[in-house]
């Protein structure tokens, strides 16, 4: 990977995140000094599941696939993480083992700060801390809405729920066919045969087409109102 990513770049990504923001100058600075850079080919796990130690990451270019595997060896695919976003909070702040698995779904750079060095800042600037437990009752409210989604929305529901929050990160009404059909069931729950049954019932009404590489909204009502069925 070529990628070359300054600290500029990473002083413009902490100032992005909600919870950095609370820092003053000196401990931006602190921050700033902290945190390193690792570059992985798309594949290569970043974390394992169960492992220590944590480090709270920044995704600095690429994606990374956030999930879990149940006992049956089935996967769960949490999220699909972009430039700017961060992960393993948990991990950091409790000094648990890493709870999910991150996986490089493209070639991708990460910048990374250990725990000892977050809470050496946040002992420090308290502010952070008070920040940090806000984003932690962020999540969880997040996976609580999750749950719902799961037990609640039927798989077309669930798809149409997908692809307009894909569609609302892009900023348009087009869907980027990062997913494959495999990957969207793992994200939802199911199966690739359900999947691929709601996307073409949702394709058959109208609702959706599709392009090439894309998947675009024709009707985002009504996909919005398949979403909360």
């Amino acid at each position: 990977m070529s990628t070359v990513l300054s600290v500029r770049d990473l002083r413009a990504r902490v100032r992005q995140i909600r919870y950095f923001q609370v820092l003053p100058p000196a401990g931006e600075q602190e921050l700033l000094a902290a945190f390193s850079m690792r570059k992985y080919a798309a594949g290569e796990i970043v974390m394992l599941e169960g492992e220590q130690p944590p480090y709270l990451y920044i995704v600095a270019s690429g994606v990374i696939k956030i999930s879990r595997v149940s006992q049956e060896g089935r996967e769960y695919i949490m999220r699909l993480a972009p430039p700017g976003e961060t992960f393993n909070e948990v991990g950091v702040l409790d000094g648990a083992p890493n709870p999910a698995t991150a996986t490089a779904h493209t070639d991708a750079a990460l910048w990374q700060v250990a725990r000892l060095d977050l809470q050496r800042i946040a002992a420090r600037y308290p502010e952070l801390s008070w920040a940090l437990a806000e984003q932690v009752a962020s999540m969880a409210r997040h996976l609580v809405n999750l749950v719902e989604d799961l037990s609640m929305r039927t798989v077309k529901g669930r798809v149409a729920r997908l692809l307009l929050d894909e569609a609302q990160a892009s900023h348009e009404d087009v869907v980027p066919r990062l997913l494959t059909q495999e990957e969207m069931a793992a994200r939802l729950g199911t199966v690739r045969e359900m999947v691929g049954r709601a996307l073409r019932s949702l394709a058959a009404e109208g609702v959706i087409e599709f392009d090439r590489h894309r998947i675009v909204i024709l009707d985002p009502e009504r996909l919005a109102q398949e979403a909360e069925v």
